[in-house]
């Protein structure tokens, strides 16, 4: 057995682990990394510890420990008061409202995480108070940021359009565009549906007039955990309610946002969060140096205030993400990526070759960087398309397009883990499992459809 073949089996053991017993698969997978680094890919712990993703555990950090600033100073609560007043109570528009915004910013060059970091709390901050989805809350977010990061001028078109025109292949920047808007309104329409839009289409009269509470948008994760907090959190209602007290001792209370709206210190918040969305969308700064910067100022302001802040980062779920990001990484120092990439592209069928490579840019984008993959794989179907039987180039670079970004929606993704890590008010194991399987259902169905529409009905 050669060692891609045990690298990759040994990725699937560790799904396995991690679905039977109650263990962090980013622990399984930094082992992993270790092991298969070491006795098959002849690397040492230097090499390993480079393919640690820094960027994209900074943007976590800082993210969760910004907002949890924002929401412990009632920051949060203020901009859902005033959210709610500007749609009129339509609850049911604000799914897509937070669709559109993240469109608009990927469209006009924001990078996707960037974008996902921004609206992904305060929307799920009111999918918390609204009984809505958080599911669909945070979905619609990723899939309206990937609904427009295809524009000519946006981050994912300027780079797979000069892939393209590398590689020598006919461009239409405009079709991946429409490609990508289209399919990602598509899918956030049906989630709308299936997901509980129906019933807030009709709720606007009766939540007008219910005044907005406190909106918890981040927990203190002390206590017992496996996952999350979920356990300590059962556990310690039942100690309060034998008690009979209020206070829940095993987990550290979270302020109750009772502070009036418009503070000095929730105006200096309120600037630091639209600060931030100016330093990273106009001037693409680092979002999670940014987020820790404002951070620390928010924290200097008021140091009482952020007490509990660094314990309500969400690390079970960084170092779940962070660790599978290694392990990824280690699989492509060693080639294994290539190696299945470039038997794909061998094939002797140009249809099949294709589809394969479609898979391929699912399932590696899920876990890896959605642009290397691109840039990796757009060059292996140059073969089969040119010449007679080839597949046509417009169609196949529009489709590979979608799929290798469709599935971001994975909590192993950068804004698949942006959504997890400030789902908040929720069984977060359950969370995960339920993203964690949406996920798949799109790497495993989005290749096929995406093969259809863009490859074969064209041909």
């Amino acid at each position: 057995m050669t060692p891609h073949l045990i690298s990759i089996y040994a990725l699937v053991l560790m799904f396995v682990v991690a679905t039977i017993w109650p263990i962090n698969m980013g622990v399984l997978a930094f082992v992993g990394a270790f092991l298969v680094g070491t006795l098959l890919a002849a690397q040492t712990t230097k090499d390993i510890i480079a393919g640690f993703p820094g960027g994209l555990f900074l943007t976590l950090v800082g993210i969760t420990w910004l907002f949890a600033l924002a929401q412990n100073n009632g920051t949060i609560d203020w901009l859902v008061r005033m959210a709610v007043r500007a749609v009129k109570g339509r609850i049911g528009a604000i799914p897509w409202i937070m669709f559109g915004i993240s469109a608009l910013l990927t469209a006009v060059g924001a990078v996707s995480p960037g974008a996902v970091a921004i609206v992904a709390p305060i929307s799920l901050g009111f999918a918390f108070r609204y009984h809505i989805s958080p599911l669909l809350m945070g979905l619609m977010v990723v899939h309206g940021a990937q609904a427009g990061g295809f524009s000519p001028i946006s981050i994912y078109g300027g780079i797979t359009n000069g892939v393209v025109q590398e590689a020598g292949l006919p461009l239409s920047a405009m079709t991946t565009f429409a490609a990508s808007f289209l399919v990602n309104a598509a899918v956030a329409l049906i989630l709308f549906m299936v997901l509980g839009g129906r019933r807030l289409m009709t709720a606007r009269d009766t939540i007008e007039t219910v005044p907005v509470p406190h909106v918890e948008i981040a927990r203190a994760a002390t206590g017992p955990q496996i996952f999350g907090d979920s356990e300590a959190e059962a556990l310690s209602r039942r100690i309060s309610e034998e008690a009979g007290g209020d206070s829940n001792r095993l987990v550290a209370e979270v302020e109750e946002g009772n502070q009036p709206d418009g503070t000095p210190h929730q105006i200096f918040t309120l600037a630091g969060l639209v600060l931030l969305a100016v330093l990273v969308l106009a001037f693409n700064l680092d979002i999670g140096f940014v987020a820790l910067t404002i951070g620390l100022a928010l924290a200097l302001w008021n140091p009482t205030m952020q007490k509990r802040a660094m314990a309500q980062v969400a690390w079970p779920e960084i170092m779940l993400i962070t660790g599978v990001s290694t392990y990824v990484a280690v699989l492509q120092e060693m080639g294994t990526i290539d190696f299945v990439g470039e038997s794909v592209a061998g094939m002797a069928s140009p249809m099949l070759a294709a589809l394969m490579l479609f898979f391929i840019g699912a399932v590696v984008s899920a876990f890896a960087s959605s642009t290397a993959v691109l840039g990796s794989l757009i060059p292996l179907a140059v073969p089969f398309l040119q010449g007679e039987n080839s597949v046509g180039a417009i169609g196949f670079i529009a489709g590979m397009a979608v799929a290798s970004t469709i599935v971001d929606v994975s909590p192993f993704s950068t804004n698949g883990a942006l959504v997890l890590a400030n789902a908040h008010g929720v069984d977060r194991q359950a969370f995960f499992r339920k993203l964690l399987s949406y996920g798949a259902l799109v790497t495993v169905v989005a290749p096929v459809v995406l093969w259809l529409v863009f490859v074969v009905l064209p041909g």
